[in-house]
Formats: structure tokens, C-alpha cells, sequence
């Protein structure tokens, strides 16, 4: 099997996470500056096959998304472009940074790592894939 990548899409940087090769855990990969986002994503589905790409849906608690997506639509758009093959789709990423920072602190993280917004991230897309993979379990059994 291939891999799931998610992204938890930000102005300055972007968390990304993968899943393992039978789409059952899902793994921080790293954090990398959004303006290098997409030449980090082609070299990495050009070196690990990959089915698909979730990119965190921002939404606002009464439903309607937030106004980073008018940053998110275009990036979507250029990466549906340069690979065309690869099914992109959105996941809901409401309240992934608030489950990010109690996994850190349930962790047993030390405050300054916590402040690290990067691994924040790197969370947060973790967040979003492993709800993925589980919620695609449940709906097959």
C-alpha cells in the first residue's frame, strides 16, 4: 500500500504528517516553511508512493471556514496541478491545535517545548490524519 500525507496548512509554516504503509498510524513528518511547501511535497511523492493528501479544512465553530482559506484554495490549486494523479481532499481541523498542546502537556513536554509552534504543527497535521484513518476504519466495519 501507499501512504497518506496530511498538512496543516499556515501562512509561515505547515505541519505534515504520514501515515504508515498500511494506513494505520499516522507519524508527524516534519514542519517546513509554507513558501517551500509545495518543492517539499513533489520530492516526497517522487521518492515514497502516496494515495492520497488531506489538507486541514479551517473551519469556525459555526461552520463556515475560517479566512486562512483564501490562502489554502490557491496552494490546493497548484498542487492539484503538479499531481494530478494524487486525490487531494479537505479534513476538518477544528480544534486540532487545542489537542495538539494537551498532547504535549500529557506528554510530559517541558513549557519551552510546547511554545515550539512548529511542533505544534507538526501535531496538529498528526491530528488530522490519525482522525482520518480511524473514522475510514469505523465506516469499513
Amino acid at each position: 500500500m501507499s501512504r497518506i500525507i496530511a498538512i496543516d496548512y499556515g501562512r509561515k509554516r505547515t505541519g505534515i504528517a504520514v501515515s504508515d504503509t498500511l494506513q494505520m498510524i499516522a507519524n508527524g513528518l516534519t514542519t517546513v516553511p509554507t513558501h517551500q511547501l509545495l518543492s517539499f511535497l513533489l520530492d516526497y511523492v517522487a521518492k515514497e508512493p502516496v494515495e492520497r493528501i488531506l489538507v486541514g479544512l479551517p473551519k469556525q465553530m459555526n461552520n463556515e471556514v475560517s479566512e486562512n482559506m483564501k490562502h489554502i484554495e490557491p496552494f490546493v490549486r497548484s498542487l492539484r496541478k503538479k499531481l494530478p494523479d494524487i486525490p487531494i481532499e479537505y479534513a476538518d481541523e477544528r480544534f486540532t491545535s487545542v489537542l495538539a498542546h494537551r498532547t504535549m502537556l500529557e506528554g510530559g513536554l517541558k513549557k519551552k517545548d510546547r511554545q515550539n509552534k512548529a511542533l505544534v504543527d507538526e501535531i496538529s497535521a498528526t491530528i488530522i490524519l490519525q482522525t482520518y484513518l480511524e473514522n475510514r476504519r469505523f465506516s469499513l466495519s
